[in-house]
């Protein structure tokens, strides 16, 4: 299996990707290589440096160019075709490589993926999915992000593509799908909501109802499902609160401390063990990392690509699609 890198994607990189890449290749064994996209100078100054690194799974693909914050994100793609983001991309859509991974601009790694790699016949918005700790199991959460005014039937969409994904790298065989609402009752809610409780309603989906805030993080459903606007306010939202206990954790600690062991606490709590957030309904293995991941997050980023090809979502996704499309058209 081979995974295309952006070298130059976080705060720290390409330094970050390095470790990163090479934590993924030590757990994930022999059968994987992992190709490193970015300035080919920069990236070999770093790997001088730096020790254990298996040479011959670990590969540069030079791409001298960077798409940088506050670019527009198409307009940076088809003017930068010698990013590492698009180069990426262009790697997965040659057949070069079964995955790409990056923690560069959002914006610019969905535009690649759109242009390149199109979207899946019957997809209408590829969303972003990201998993989410709850007291009981990860929750996935979509959209986080990537459509923020949606139609109802792009809700029941995103409910789709979370129950595939929940079936094939979260192992649940049936997953609980949720519409993230004001209130559990079915009259509640705006327009958006009321339409698509009534479609997820009478679908085939294990569709468990209108869910709140506070049910996310006691765990009441497998698949949350939102538009990308509440969505990735929810994110943010959720990762600050993470921050939030862990610095105030860490303070009382340092004030008082004892022999109490956190660890399992804080591997719950911090978003690295995750890995990245899948853009879900595009012809390919696309994982989307924040600019700020560690890199443990980019491993657990490569592992979560790894689980995709090995579990051949993609494929999985279209024949779904596709079956669907078939039952609408004979009713």
């Amino acid at each position: 299996m081979r995974i295309a890198l952006d070298a130059m994607g976080t705060d720290g990189a390409p330094r970050t990707e390095i470790q990163g890449a090479i934590g993924a290749l030590e757990e994930l064994g022999p059968d994987l290589t992992v190709l490193l996209v970015g300035d080919e100078e920069v990236i070999k100054g770093v790997l001088a440096e730096t020790d254990n690194v298996p040479q011959d799974r670990l590969q540069i693909v030079h791409a001298p160019d960077r798409i940088l914050p506050g670019e527009s994100p198409a307009q940076a793609v088809r003017r930068k075709p010698d990013s590492s983001i698009v180069r990426g991309v262009q790697l997965q859509k040659e057949g070069t490589v079964d995955a790409f991974v990056s923690a560069g601009s959002t914006g610019a790694v969905m535009a690649a993926c759109l242009i390149l790699l199109r979207a899946l016949p019957g997809v209408a918005r590829p969303p972003i999915g990201t998993v989410l700790p709850t007291a009981d199991r990860p929750v996935l959460l979509l959209d986080a992000g990537a459509n923020v005014d949606c139609k109802p039937k792009h809700l029941v969409q995103f409910a789709r593509l979370g129950n595939i994904y929940a079936q094939d790298l979260m192992g649940v065989s049936s997953p609980r799908v949720g519409l993230l609402n004001i209130g559990e009752e079915p009259e509640k809610g705006n327009e958006l909501v009321l339409e698509a409780f009534s479609l997820l309603k009478n679908s085939d989906l294990n569709f468990i109802g209108n869910v709140e805030g506070r049910d996310i993080i006691r765990g009441r459903a497998d698949v949350i499902v939102c538009d990308g606007f509440v969505g990735n306010i929810l994110l943010k939202f959720y990762e600050s609160v993470a921050e939030f206990i862990l610095a105030l954790l860490n303070r009382k600690l340092k004030a008082a401390p004892s022999d109490l062991d956190l660890g399992d606490l804080f591997q719950v709590l911090d978003y690295a063990e995750y890995g990245g957030a899948p853009l879900l309904g595009v012809n390919g293995v696309s994982i989307i990392c924040h600019g700020q991941s560690p890199p443990k997050a980019i491993q657990n980023a490569l592992g979560v690509a790894a689980q995709g090809v090995q579990s051949s979502i993609v494929s999985h996704i279209a024949k779904e699609l596709a079956d669907q499309a078939g039952d609408e058209a004979r009713r």
